[in-house]
C-alpha cells in the first residue's frame, strides 16, 4: 500500500529566482505558527516529539481548511 503524499501548501514565502531555495512550505510556516502558540499557552506534552506532532497536526487542519 502506498503513502498519499503530504500535502505541504508549496512555498511559503515563494522566490522567482529558480537557482535560490524554495524556502520553508507553508505547511511548515503553519506549523511554527501554532508551535509559538501553545507554547506561549504552556500547553504540556510529553515530549518535544508531542509539540512537533500536534503543531502539524494543526498545520495539516489548516492546509485542508483552505481546501476549496
Amino acid at each position: 500500500m502506498s503513502e498519499q503524499p503530504i500535502n505541504d501548501g508549496g512555498s511559503a514565502f515563494p522566490l522567482n529566482d529558480p537557482l535560490k531555495s524554495k524556502g520553508m512550505t507553508l505547511r511548515d510556516y503553519f506549523a511554527a505558527a501554532a508551535l509559538q502558540g501553545m507554547l506561549a499557552n504552556s500547553k504540556n506534552y510529553d515530549s518535544f516529539d508531542g509539540y512537533s506532532d500536534a503543531a502539524y497536526e494543526y498545520a495539516d487542519a489548516m492546509l485542508e481548511r483552505r481546501k476549496p
